[in-house]
């Protein structure tokens, strides 16, 4: 994720999993070569059953996570019902889509778990939508998706595919100049939205070590 006068840079992951999602990201944002911030956040809440990461322009990303967190809270109040992962990835697309012309420069993946089970969606800058089982976005993508593609299977459970999402942002941070300066991990499943701590991704990687 980068400020918005520059567009290189950051990791997320994205896994779905037998009993939620799992979204994990790396902290730092650039400037071109320059480390603008060390401790960016990259994961948001947008209900309690939906999270989203982004990359991509910090402006443009704050501005549709605003958007959406707005629409998912008026859907509630309107319907007295969650809005559904597909309904706010669907609005995400027409907002993305709509301003084509003068995009907003960010790519999301948004996903967590609904009426229909766990699902993520990869959004890019206008407004294209792609469901599937794990995603990776930003610089160090190609790096994560190797480990991705490894480990990853139809059967993981939330706990199983937190450590295979630290193992990929962990690989992208050696490897990818624009990822770095820590990790951070939150799950979606039934229960709802939960950010791990600092010290209990440490934790993780120490273990993984």
């Amino acid at each position: 994720m980068e400020d918005e006068r520059r567009l290189k840079g950051t990791t997320t992951v994205g896994i779905t999993c037998k009993d939620g999602v799992v979204f994990a990201t790396e902290r730092r944002a650039t400037m071109g070569n320059l480390i603008a911030h060390k401790v960016a956040d990259k994961i948001f809440k947008v209900d309690e059953h939906i999270a989203a990461t982004v990359a991509g322009s910090v402006a443009d990303a704050q501005t549709l996570m605003k958007y959406l967190k707005a629409e998912a809270a008026l859907y509630k109040m309107r319907n007295s019902e969650r809005i559904s992962i597909e309904a706010v990835a669907a609005l995400a697309s027409n907002i993305l889509h709509s301003n084509r012309f003068y995009p907003l420069i960010v790519q999301a993946l948004l996903g967590g778990v609904d009426d229909t089970g766990a699902k993520i969606y990869s959004l890019d800058p206008t407004g294209g939508m792609i469901l599937d089982k794990f995603i990776s976005t930003g610089s160090g993508s190609p790096i994560a998706y190797g480990v991705l593609e490894d480990r990853y299977t139809e059967d993981l459970y939330v706990e199983e595919a937190i450590d295979i999402a630290i193992k990929a942002l962990k690989s992208a941070i050696e490897r990818d100049t624009f990822s770095g300066n820590g990790i951070r991990v939150a799950v979606v499943t039934e229960e709802g939205f939960k950010m791990l701590s600092e010290e209990e991704v440490e934790k993780r990687i120490k273990e993984l070590n």
